[in-house]
């Protein structure tokens, strides 16, 4: 095998450090002889014949000889063995090219120090919301717009889905659930305008109502084409046209997003399922 400059210095080095004298290393230390014939004696990184090899030294070399460690088997010209020596310089050879009176001691299990868990930081769990019970439905009620809901009140897929969405055509009139005040009515947005189509990438419920009506209940009519047909105060009754079907805010679609809450302001801590409480109005939606 021929070496580079490298090997002949590492070898050299290995050859070296393994025969001084005086050191504390080398009093624990016991001799050795390679018995490799004409193949030099590969000295490797660490205890296998895959290892890195660090250098080399040819037969008759003398070794010091530290401790030795399981590894490979190997079938030399000495012995086959598993065993594989570590010279004080902290390389290895393969014991079964080590001629030596005295086998050398095991080296002590190397001190691994335990890897700290990361910390995990709790995934934040959404407080548990119970709907209000107790709404009632006075006098006449009528569906919002005609058709069925397609997305339901706070699913497992949508848990704060505050109400119900109801397919329908973009400039479909949208009507008063019941006699009301008009209490609120905003563009709400986080893209430029609400008179512009939304996208599922933006926030907010577009042009929307809000209607109060007797029993403390409240309507929410979400994501108008435009600006509703309706001011705050003014005075609706059941079926009055209040706005029309479109797309704004946060939407990939023409539809209503309406919702029914059990008290003012309208929050997430009053909101009621629509659908059941539109069943006992006598104007199913869904």
């Amino acid at each position: 095998m021929r070496l580079t400059a490298f090997g002949l210095a590492a070898a050299a080095t290995v050859a070296f450090t393994a025969l001084a004298p005086a050191t504390a290393a080398a009093a624990a230390s016991l001799p050795g002889t390679v018995s490799s014939g004409k193949t030099r004696l590969a000295v490797r990184s660490a205890p296998t014949p895959g290892s890195a090899a660090v250098g080399s030294l040819r037969n008759g070399a003398k070794l010091a000889l530290v401790c030795s460690v399981q590894g490979p088997k190997t079938k030399g010209r000495v012995r086959t063995t598993d065993r594989w020596d570590r010279l004080i310089s902290g390389a290895y050879v393969s014991d079964a090219y080590v001629s030596r009176r005295k086998a050398p001691p095991a080296c002590p299990a190397p001190v691994v120090t335990p890897t700290p868990a990361p910390a995990v930081t709790p995934t934040p769990v959404p407080p548990v919301i119970v709907p209000p019970t107790g709404a009632v439905a006075v006098g006449l009620w009528v569906a919002p717009v005609p058709g069925k809901g397609t997305s339901g009140f706070r699913t497992v897929s949508r848990p704060t889905h505050d109400g119900i969405d109801i397919m329908a055509a973009r400039e479909t009139p949208i009507h008063a659930t019941a006699d009301g005040t008009v209490i609120t009515v905003v563009c709400n947005t986080s893209g430029p305008s609400c008179d512009v189509d939304g996208s599922p990438s933006i926030k907010g419920c577009g042009w929307y109502v809000e209607i109060h009506h007797a029993g403390d209940v409240t309507t929410r009519y979400c994501h108008m084409v435009r600006r509703p047909d309706v001011v705050v105060g003014q005075q609706v009754t059941a079926g009055q046209r209040i706005g029309s079907v479109g797309t704004s805010g946060n939407s990939s679609g023409p539809h209503l997003h309406f919702e029914v809450h059990f008290g003012r302001p309208a929050t997430r801590l009053n909101a009621i399922d629509p659908v059941a409480f539109m069943r006992t109005a006598g104007a199913p939606v869904a």
